[in-house]
């Protein structure tokens, strides 16, 4: 192999011209340069061909072939020629006959796109991506870059830690969104909240979503615009996965324009033109907000983003934050644990929990050591764990510490729904990005608490 003396940031820029016609801003070449080096990094990027260069320039002049971690993957095709990229979903790479392929073709870099939903409590919480830190590794320990639309720095120490990367590289660019316009509506309550969404949606032009906090939620407002006359459909997480993929299918095709959602519409969403997103109730925490708002306007066109909230809403996220596991459920984890490697469905079954909760169960106690997925995927008690009762200690300590994360988050998802100044630096502030000036692009700008907007989309979605 010929080594070339010139320097990383000549070959990238040279790779992305050669290769895509494009040159590197520099939040891209920054990523690119630091896998390139052999040093992990963590990208928070709106999702686009943008962020995706920090892996795939790099790809083009790495030795071997870069491994692409994402839900998505099951619907993409490899991609051949330079880029060299090998495209898996978590499920897939939990597999020890998939993993033992992957690892016998000596990757050279391993991006995991949505990189949020490693978090244990992350809002887009997916089990199969706990143990990608660990399956990581078992592929020879190439570099990591892991890639997010939306992260806040609790988030991102949950991504570092479950990823186990090695001194990352942060990049945080581009959240700003000068084409999305951001409006936040006090309900007096249920009904005004109703009149305000119906008046809204006859005036809209093009696809949009509803964001509603409970599956039966979905069901019933997406059942009640269609009695007005609203093409709309429901979609959440209860749903049989092939429903899920007919409505999701039906949404991106223009068949079905309106989505009445779970938060469980989000990933994998591949439709650059919606028009708007409405939030029927407070999200849980500015990440949420801002990943599920990321969705309209992909397409670089005028797009809206409104939020009916009532301060009620936050009673029942309080009440979810509240609902952790107890010490009587740990404990018999734990027990389970102990009684040898084992498959998480047979440890479900035999204590009649559900197995998303003793997915978010193990999660918890393989964070403070009391729990490891082996390499066949069974899970069990490692060599070096603490004694049960200590492990328990330190998983109630480790939910208190979550509880009193989540609790901030949600304080600061109402304070930005009752903010007074610039909504575009007030949600940028919470991502640790600045911005210099008033966005122009949000209803505070509008009405002239601060300078006009620069940009607004007014024809997308119409004032009550």
């Amino acid at each position: 192999m010929t080594v070339s003396l010139l320097p990383n940031s000549i070959r990238l820029r040279r790779a992305a011209r050669r290769h895509f016609g494009c040159g590197l801003c520099g939040e891209q070449l920054a990523a690119a340069r630091a896998v390139l080096n052999g040093r992990d990094a963590l990208v928070v990027m709106p999702a686009g061909p943008r962020r995706s260069a920090g892996y795939r320039v790099p790809a083009t002049l790495l030795p071997g072939p870069t491994v692409v971690i994402s839900p998505r993957a099951d619907r993409a095709a490899p991609a051949d020629g330079p880029t060299r990229l090998l495209f898996v979903t978590p499920e897939q790479l939990g597999r020890p006959e998939r993993l033992a392929e992957l690892r016998a073709l000596r990757p050279s870099l391993v991006a995991v796109e949505f990189a949020h939903c490693v978090s244990a409590f992350g809002h887009d919480f997916r089990p199969d991506y706990l143990p990608l830190g660990r399956l990581v590794r078992d592929l020879g320990s190439p570099p990591v870059i892991a890639l997010t639309e939306t992260a806040s720095p609790p988030v991102r120490e949950d991504i570092v830690a479950r990823l186990r990367l090695r001194d990352p590289k942060l990049v945080v660019a581009g959240l700003d969104r000068p084409n999305l316009y951001l409006e936040a509506v006090g309900c007096a309550g249920e009904e005004d909240r109703w009149r305000r969404l119906l008046t809204r949606l006859r005036a809209a032009e093009g696809a949009g979503i509803a964001y509603v906090p409970t599956r039966r939620a979905a069901e019933d407002l997406a059942e009640r615009l269609v009695g007005e006359g609203v093409a709309a459909s429901a979609y959440h997480g209860g749903m049989a996965a092939g429903e899920r993929a007919r409505r999701s299918e039906a949404f991106r095709s223009g068949d079905a324009p309106v989505m009445v959602a779970t938060s469980a519409f989000t990933t994998g969403v591949d439709k650059p033109d919606v028009r708007w997103v409405v939030h029927v109730g407070l999200p849980d925490s500015p990440d949420a907000y801002l990943h599920e708002i990321g969705l309209a306007g992909r397409d670089g066109e005028p797009a809206r983003a409104l939020l009916l909230y009532r301060p009620e809403d936050l009673a029942p996220q309080r009440l979810f934050v509240g609902g952790a596991p107890d010490r009587a459920e740990l404990a018999r984890v734990i027990r389970a644990l102990g009684d040898g490697p084992a498959r998480r469905t047979d440890i479900a079954a035999d204590l009649g929990l559900g197995t998303r909760r003793l997915a978010q169960d193990l999660a918890l106690l393989e964070r403070v050591g009391a729990a490891v997925t082996l390499v066949n995927g069974r899970v069990t008690t490692p060599p070096y764990a603490p004694p049960p009762d200590e492990a328990v200690s330190l998983a109630l300590r480790e939910i208190g510490r979550h509880q009193t994360v989540q609790k901030s988050r949600i304080d600061a998802m109402l304070q930005l729904a009752e903010a007074h100044g610039c909504r575009g630096q007030h949600l940028l502030a919470h991502f640790g990005e600045r911005l210099a000036r008033p966005c122009g692009h949000c209803d505070n700008c509008r009405r002239g608490v601060i300078p006009a907007p620069r940009r607004s989309a007014e024809n997308v979605l119409a004032p009550a």
